[in-house]
């Protein structure tokens, strides 16, 4: 690692005593969390467009009555508007089931790991990475974004 004059600042440098293994495992669970909040996006993104969906589904039995087609309108309005997307369950619950559930379990323990094991700080192993693949002295290569470093 730089000495504590170049490379990253104090929040982003490996605690004395944490070993490449740490380093490796904890780097690997925030890409693991990071491909969680990215899913989690989807999740939102599924939430939305459901939901807009089924209140175009309102114009669409309008327009199949207007065009005099009433039983293609009562099939829609009736089996397919305001239908639960999973038994039980609109959109809004299985985020909140997430979200209340696997995403925060999944949260609290990559916070306990990083906590216990490198007193709470994030990125070490981009940190690092980052001090590998940088070069020292050349514009748009500084470790950090005051521009020390």
């Amino acid at each position: 690692m730089a000495p504590h004059g170049d490379g990253p600042d104090e929040r982003h440098r490996r605690p004395t005593g944490v070993d490449d293994g740490t380093i490796a495992a904890l780097g690997r669970l925030s890409e693991a969390l990071e491909t969680v909040e990215r899913a989690r996006g989807h999740l939102y993104s599924l939430h939305q467009l459901i939901g807009h969906a089924d209140l175009m589904l309102d114009d669409v039995v309008e327009r199949f009555r207007a065009a005099g087609h009433d039983g293609i309108a009562d099939r829609i309005a009736g089996e397919l508007l305001g239908r639960n997307v999973i038994a039980g369950r609109w959109t809004f619950q299985v985020v909140e089931d997430f979200d209340d559930g696997y995403y925060a379990l999944f949260r609290d323990l990559d916070r306990q790991a990083r906590d216990e094991l490198v007193g709470g700080r994030r990125h070490l192993y981009e940190a690092e990475m980052k001090e590998r693949r940088r070069t020292r002295g050349r514009p748009g290569h500084e470790a950090r974004p005051d521009g020390t470093g």
